[in-house]
């Protein structure tokens, strides 16, 4: 089974990754942005799902400061359709 594990800072947490990039959005002709968020994704192949909470809460991310969200499929999917994040990892309009 292949898994999605997005990593991002804790809302109310400083994104000091985050208010860099929206600082520099204006100069490259982005207007307008705001509440810009920097976290990362970690793609992973597993035989017991039912361990990945504990090994996000363990190693890929510091439960302080950071939630993590993870989504599941098959291999043999294109799409992963079994999900236990709050919405979808691509960007709008993309596939």
């Amino acid at each position: 089974m292949k898994a999605k594990v997005l990593i991002r800072p804790r809302q109310g947490i400083l994104d000091p990754q985050g208010k860099a990039v929206e600082r520099a959005l204006p100069a490259l002709g982005f207007e307008g942005v705001s509440n810009v968020r920097v976290g990362r994704l970690v793609e992973l192949e597993t035989d017991d799902p039912s361990k990945l909470d504990a090994l996000c809460e363990s190693l890929l991310a510091n439960p302080l400061i950071e939630d993590f969200e993870v989504e599941t499929y098959d291999d043999s999917s294109a799409e992963p359709p079994d999900s236990r994040s709050s919405g979808p990892l691509t960007r709008p309009g993309s596939s």
